[in-house]
């Protein structure tokens, strides 16, 4: 089953999307990468996407799974090498928690933050760091969330090692705080110097000018929370 040509449909700066390419790099799995211009979304991706019409897209022997947590997921169970998730079905159940709690409680308020100003600016960062103070003690005391090496959880949680800094800095705040963090810039480091991850990241300047450039245009009419 798992030997099917394999696509990933994605975008060059999102994060959902390099989960899913690390994942399939980690175990080994050659795909074919197909760039999509999310302003003006292709015929493609709204065939293989039409209820969400979002990237990134995993194409399987020509099926379409969407959704990068459900693609994790996919990818663990159809190639068993170098494993993912944890075998026993409470500590999956525990790496499922806390992929989720980074998404809603640390990714979706530091966009907020960043986009924003004011009253709106402070709440997203006071949920934001108290996030941050969860993920420092499940860190603690380990190389990888996933143990001696990384795992789903690092994969659902790495955008903080390199889209975080370019939040901070296109928002002028500070989330991650080494100093009070020490275990999670510690991981952060650890996760840097994977040869899978190092070697598939975005150019920095070029995020940079992207994600200024969204800035500017959402925070002239940022009224409350939105997802990014």
């Amino acid at each position: 089953m798992g030997s099917e040509e394999v696509k990933v449909v994605s975008f060059w700066v999102s994060p959902f999307g390099k989960r899913v390419e690390w994942a399939l790099k980690l175990k080994g799995i050659e795909y074919e990468y197909i760039e999509e211009d999310i302003f003006n979304k292709s015929n493609l991706l709204l065939q293989l996407n039409p209820v969400q019409k979002k990237v990134p897209v995993l194409v399987h022997a020509h099926k379409p799974i969407p959704e990068s947590f459900i693609i994790l997921q996919y990818i663990d169970e159809t190639w068993k090498q170098y494993p993912l998730l944890p075998q026993y079905p409470y500590q999956r159940a525990l790496v499922h928690f806390w992929a989720d709690f980074g998404e809603r409680k640390l990714l979706n308020p530091s966009w907020v933050a960043m986009c924003s100003s004011g009253e709106d600016k402070e709440e997203a960062l006071k949920v934001a760091r108290e996030a941050m103070e969860k993920i420092e003690e499940e860190i603690k005391g380990k190389k990888f969330f996933g143990g001696d090496n990384i795992g789903y959880l690092d994969l659902a949680l790495g955008w903080i090692s390199y889209w975080l800094p370019v939040f901070e800095e296109v928002g002028s705040m500070q989330i991650m705080d080494p100093l009070k963090f020490p275990a999670t810039a510690a991981w952060i480091t650890n996760f840097l110097s994977h040869p899978v991850i190092k070697d598939n990241l975005p150019p920095r300047d070029n995020m940079l000018v992207y994600f200024h450039s969204r800035r500017k245009a959402l925070s002239s009419s940022f009224k409350g929370w939105f997802k990014v």
